[in-house]
């Protein structure tokens, strides 16, 4: 999944916090993808629609000060899905306050089971 955009409010800074800003959130899982196949059987993969929405609402709850903290947080949502392995999560934040012309800053992070 690329892309996911919610909106949240982390930061060290007091402004990131009070006004929030969009995050962009991308997730590639490792799984078997082989018994989903093989039955044509949803439930025995990961539904991405429902992960979005988890994924979304961890972006948008408690606020952190780090988005190394948060990239932390969302592997922890896709690692809660029984037939995920291992997850890369990156974290976007387009819109982090820096004192110079950039394009994104980001945090990439692989989690796994083992």
């Amino acid at each position: 999944m690329r892309g996911l955009r919610a909106h949240g409010r982390h930061g060290v800074y007091e402004s990131e916090r009070a006004s929030g800003q969009e995050f962009v959130v991308d997730v590639v899982l490792g799984l078997n993808t082989e018994p989903a196949a093989r039955g044509d059987d949803l439930s025995r993969t990961v539904d991405y629609g429902s992960l979005a929405r988890r994924l979304a609402a961890a972006v948008e709850g408690e606020p952190v000060n780090l988005i190394e903290t948060l990239a932390e947080r969302l592997a922890a949502v896709c690692l809660a899905e029984t037939a995920a392995q291992e997850v890369e999560v990156t974290v976007h934040k387009p819109n982090a306050p820096l004192p110079l012309p950039f394009d994104d800053v980001t945090v990439t992070i692989h989690r796994s089971r083992r």
